[in-house]
């Protein structure tokens, strides 16, 4: 009996199974390779992201600080700043200051766009990619594995296979041994006859597994080669570029969203230079010359003195005087107009003294004072109007009590109604006084107690009189004019009257104390808060306005309704001052 197998297909290993194995192991190279590079391409996709991130915290942070400086720059309300801005020129930083807030608010849109357009968009695209690239690299490495258990079961066939025709070999050549040698008997030829036909029964049988295995292993590696493989590997590729499209794209968008404000960033530097265009110096130079003129006329012409004239009084001492007597006479005009040229200069320097300025601005200019006089009488009529406004919410919340007495009692706000029209009726007074003094300026009515303004460089016949007995008043006692002396006892008469004026800035003793019935909200100047229950004390009783001046401490003090407290006045009071 022959061998059962070929001598080359037992003792060697076909050169198409090494190369094979290389190819598996090198398969698992290249995965491990994508895996490192598309790792690789998230990461510059997250940078991207922190760069874009970090781009709009800095537009975020930018844009803040325009409105701060816009807002630290804007005018105050109710400062003189807020005067200074009639100006053409400080009009025009207001609006570049408006044009800077609307420039930080474009640089606000783009943090926003580029926030909602890139970084979240590309974070949620970040998470998908991880998790389709997560998806084919376990497709891949399920395929890798499943080819090589292939492969190991390819391996353990071809093992066997071999084991068997070694051993169908090795009981062939032990049965034509005993076949050959006479001294063995029939039994143990026969034995070993059947033996090796088993071992070659069982080789037939292994290389049948064998063939079977090989060639499913063939179809495995080829789909695994050619199939599998291939289309995990073009997926990958198609996530790869997916990715790299969608970085370009966002930097387009990146670009975009700058772009897209240009144009209103445009308008707002436009808006700028509009302003600065609109500086007109002549107009600004006309509200300064409206701000600051007085509605004096300039003096005239000082006539000419002759001396040449021979003199005929001998000269001494009298002489000397009566002559400074009578040149003084002949310049009583002169003298005159200097004091009235300027006759608020004194009381500026006496109300700077004191610390206030008259009521009906009377230390000003005409037309200063024809302005201040207007403005105050447009604050009152302001603040009749709030009065006013005032009084038609309370009487409709009245209404509505009346109608609905379980909404509140109508008789609650009777006090409030009547101290309101006090108010209203105090404002009236106060706009009444005003106005007489504002007509007074426009000339509408004669002037009070003053001379009239002075016309030209000559008085007229019929006011020689009254400007000699004006003149004669200011003479000293040896016929010579003393101008500091004429202004030293204004100066003590003004000031006396002041004095009389303000003698209430002293602090005044407390007279008694008041518990407060109800709270009041002292807006008004010259009033004061109090708390419904509050005990303060009395410093000026009710005179029969409807108002009562307390102290709360030695630096709060005001009116409050007469109505709104109950006074415990003190009859033995001496001005003993204690503060609460």
């Amino acid at each position: 009996m022959g061998s059962c197998l070929p001598k080359l297909v037992l003792n060697a290993q076909p050169l198409e199974q090494s190369i094979c194995r290389n190819y598996i192991e090198r398969s698992q190279d290249q995965f491990d390779n994508l895996e490192k590079h598309t790792q690789w391409g998230i990461d510059i996709l997250e940078k991207y992201i922190k760069f874009v991130k970090e781009r709009t915290e800095i537009e975020i942070s930018y844009a803040k600080q325009l409105r701060n400086l816009s807002k630290k720059y804007q005018p105050k309300r109710n400062s003189k700043e807020e005067e200074e801005y009639k100006y053409t020129s400080c009009k025009a930083f207001l609006s570049t200051l408006n044009e800077m807030n609307d420039y930080a608010g474009q640089h606000e849109v783009i943090s926003e766009n580029m926030t909602s357009q890139i970084t979240v968009e590309l974070t949620r695209y970040v998470q998908e990619l991880k998790q389709e690239r997560k998806s084919h690299f376990h497709d891949g490495r399920k395929a890798q594995q499943h080819i090589e258990t292939c492969w190991k079961q390819l391996e353990s066939s071809k093992r066997r296979f071999e084991r068997d025709c070694k051993e169908a070999d090795r009981a062939q050549q032990y049965f034509e041994k005993m076949d050959a040698d006479i001294n063995v008997t029939k039994a143990d030829v026969e034995k070993a006859r059947q033996q090796a036909q088993l071992r070659h029964q069982m080789a037939e049988d292994s290389k049948a597994d064998y063939s079977t295995t090989l060639q499913k292993f063939n179809h495995e590696q080829h789909e695994h080669y050619y199939t599998q493989i291939p289309s995990i590997f073009q997926k990958i590729q198609e996530m790869e570029e997916r990715r790299i499209v969608r970085i370009g794209e966002s930097m387009k968008t990146y670009a975009e969203v700058d772009r897209q404000v240009i144009p209103i960033i445009g308008k707002c530097l436009d808006g700028i230079a509009k302003a600065a265009e609109s500086i007109d110096q002549k107009n600004d130079s006309q509200l300064v010359i409206e701000a600051y003129k007085s509605g004096f006329e300039p003096p005239g012409d000082i006539e000419f003195e002759d001396y040449t004239q021979p003199m005929k009084r001998t000269i001494s001492e009298t002489s000397l005087s009566n002559s400074r007597g009578d040149s003084k006479t002949e310049l009583k005009f002169g003298s005159k107009s200097k004091g009235k040229l300027w006759p608020f200069i004194k009381k500026n320097k006496l109300s700077l003294k004191l610390g206030a300025g008259p009521e009906d601005f009377s230390n000003l200019p005409p037309e200063q004072r024809r302005k201040k006089l207007q403005q105050k009488v447009d604050e009152l009529n302001k603040e009749i109007q709030k009065e006013m406004d005032q009084r038609d919410a309370i009487t409709k919340m009245k209404d509505v009590y009346i109608k609905n007495p379980q909404m509140g009692d109508p008789g609650s706000l009777d006090h409030k109604l009547t101290e309101v029209g006090q108010n209203i009726e105090k404002l009236r007074l106060e706009v009444q006084k005003f106005e007489a003094w504002l007509t007074e300026v426009e000339g509408r009515l004669p002037i009070r107690g003053e001379h009239p303004r002075r016309q030209s460089g000559m008085y007229e016949a019929q006011n020689t009189p009254s400007v000699n007995n004006c003149a004669q008043d200011r003479e000293s006692p040896d016929g010579s004019y003393t101008e500091e002396q004429s202004q030293e006892n204004e100066l003590k008469m003004m000031a006396t009257d002041f004095d009389d004026e303000f003698d209430d800035e002293e602090p005044l003793p407390t007279i008694g104390t008041c518990k407060a019935l109800y709270t009041f909200e002292g807006q008004n100047e010259g009033t004061i808060s109090i708390a419904e229950g509050e005990i303060l004390y009395v410093i000026e009783e009710d005179k029969g306005d409807g108002w009562t001046r307390i102290r709360r401490n030695e630096d709060e003090e005001g009116y409050v309704p007469t109505s709104y407290v109950e006074v415990y006045l003190d009859k033995n009071a001496k001005g003993a001052m204690t503060y609460i």
